[in-house]
This record gives C-alpha cells, sequence and structure tokens, in this order.
C-alpha cells in the first residue's frame, strides 16, 4: 500500500507547491502559451496521482479488481507492489473518496459545458435577431456580425463556427489598424479553442474551491488566454496599436482610474503591452515546454517502478 500512498502525497504536494512556484516565476507573462502548457500539465500531473492512486487502492481492497488490472503480469509483479491478501478499511476508504472526487469532476465539467452551450444558444439566437442572416448566407460558416450599441465592445461566442461581435461604438472609437487587431485578439482565442481551457478550469475551481493549485489554474487561464490573444495581435499589428485598442475599447468603464476595478487585468495588459519585455530565448522555450511535459510523467514513473523493478 506505499505506492498508492505515495501518489497521494505527491499529488498533495504538487497541488500545494507548483502554484507558489509559478506565482513567484515572472515568465509566464513574456511566455503565456508557455505558462498555459506548464499549468496543464502541473494540474493533469495532480489528477493522474489522484486517478492512479485510486486504481492501486482499488486493486488493494478488492480481489476482482486486482484480478483485473495485473492480469497479464508475471506473479513477481503483484507482490511487487505489496497489496497484501486484503487492503483493509484504509484502502477501501481511498478508493471510493478518490472514485468520488473522479465523478464529481465529470459531473462538474457537464455541467459547465452545458451551461455554456446554453449561454452560447441564448447569446446566438439573440444575435440572430439583432443581425439577421442576408439572403444567401451561411449560418454555419464564420461570420463577423456588427450590432447596433452605444457601447464600445467586441467578444466572440466559442463554438463549431466561432462568432466575432463588435458594436457600432467599437467601430467608431477604434482608429486604423486597432479594430484590425481587436479582431486579430478574437481570433487568438477561436483558433486556439481557450473556451475548453476556461470550461475544465472553472469545473475544477468549482468542485473543489479547497484545492490551491485549482483556484490558482481557474484564476491564470482567464489571465493568461488573454495575454496569449494580445500576443496574437501584436505579432500582426504592433505591441501599441493593440494597447490602444484596449484603451478605447475599455476608458468608460473605469479600469484605469485610481479606485479598484472590476477588471484589473485590462490595465495590467496594457502596461505589458507598452513595457515591451523582451520574449525568452527559444531554447529556455523549449526547456520549459519539455520540462513540463515531463511533470506528468513522474507520477506514472512512481505507479510503475515497483513492477518494472521485479521485471529487472
Amino acid at each position: 500500500m506505499m505506492v498508492p500512498a505515495a501518489l497521494l502525497l505527491l499529488g498533495a504536494l504538487t497541488a500545494v507547491l507548483a502554484p507558489r512556484l509559478l506565482a513567484r516565476a515572472e515568465w509566464p507573462d513574456r511566455e503565456p502559451v508557455v505558462a498555459l502548457w506548464v499549468w496543464q500539465c502541473v494540474v493533469g500531473a495532480v489528477l493522474l496521482c489522484f486517478a492512479l492512486s485510486m486504481v492501486l487502492s482499488a486493486a488493494a481492497a478488492w480481489l476482482a479488481v486486482r484480478g483485473r488490472l495485473f492480469a497479464a503480469a508475471p506473479h513477481g509483479v503483484v507482490d511487487a507492489y505489496a497489496l497484501g491478501p486484503t487492503g483493509g478499511p484504509w484502502a477501501v476508504g481511498t478508493a471510493l473518496a478518490l472514485a468520488g472526487g473522479g465523478l464529481w469532476t465529470g459531473a462538474r465539467l457537464t455541467r459547465e459545458v452545458l451551461r455554456a452551450r446554453t449561454r452560447r444558444r441564448a447569446r446566438g439566437a439573440e444575435l440572430l435577431v439583432r443581425a439577421p442572416l442576408l439572403p444567401g448566407e451561411d449560418p454555419a460558416g464564420a461570420r463577423l456580425v456588427v450590432l447596433e450599441g452605444t457601447r464600445p465592445d467586441a467578444w466572440w461566442l466559442p463554438g463549431a463556427a466561432p462568432q466575432l461581435v463588435v458594436t457600432t461604438a467599437a467601430l467608431g472609437r477604434l482608429k486604423g489598424s486597432q479594430l484590425d487587431a481587436v479582431l486579430a485578439h478574437e481570433q487568438g482565442h477561436a483558433e486556439a479553442r481557450h473556451d475548453w481551457l476556461l470550461h475544465c478550469s472553472r469545473a475544477l475551481a468549482g468542485g473543489f474551491p479547497q484545492v490551491p493549485v485549482f483556484a490558482a489554474f481557474e484564476a491564470e487561464m482567464h489571465r493568461l488566454v488573454e495575454l496569449a490573444a494580445d500576443d496574437v495581435a501584436s505579432r500582426r499589428y504592433g505591441r501599441l496599436t493593440i494597447a490602444l485598442a484596449l484603451v478605447g475599447l475599455n476608458e468608460d468603464r473605469g479600469v484605469f482610474g485610481p479606485y479598484p476595478s472590476p477588471q484589473p487585468h485590462v490595465s495590467e495588459r496594457v502596461r505589458r503591452l507598452l513595457s515591451a519585455a523582451p520574449r525568452l530565448s527559444a531554447g529556455r522555450r523549449l526547456r520549459l515546454t519539455a520540462l513540463a511535459t515531463l511533470v506528468p510523467a513522474v507520477p506514472l514513473v512512481v505507479a510503475l517502478m515497483p513492477g518494472l523493478s521485479a521485471l529487472t
């Protein structure tokens, strides 16, 4: 029973320490795409730790599960895990608790996806009322929708055919290539399917609000996807252009004033664009990506090590 306990401990340590280490790092703002990948690998490693611990605990608790799990393994491999004749109440309780957590996570993710689909359909229906399709226009095709409105705004509706929406006030406020930069920003969201990252982070944070890594994962996903989309736009139209577009869209919302704002990330994004901090070198980006990719491999090594040692 040492391996399931070690996996639980590894998952708990990762869930507590990883957010603190990433919060101290200065590079995520310079490389948001790499940071998104690192966060996904960290969260994936935590979930993998708990999933593997659940499977091995179930194998220790019930002989039927053990027989299926180690059906093709030599007898020495089973002995290497020291599961014993029965794992006792500790193994049963751990397996059931982790299985319940997995079911709860799946239920929260399903709920989040269904809610997002309902919201998307409602907004899509509203768009069709306010901006009906033109004769001969394909309703399944990607389209830019211009809405009459006094408030400058632009957003995207995710889905199989993402829609970019911009108000007439935004058309009047944005000058030159600023509108193109905003549209490139929104297209960056659509092409990278950032909506799925947001769904997963909200489901985990909502289902387990006391787990530090999941709460930090949700907060960072909302911030990093915006930085990543800003970089997509800035590479095409320049940092100053997208920064001025952000100011133009948000200057009437009080986000740049001396008082706390409901959208503090907007002013941070503008400062980041204007500071023009250099990107990391290609070699360092590659090392960070490779190191993050290895993080989910750690629980796999812990889980497989006794069996591999028995075979050798």
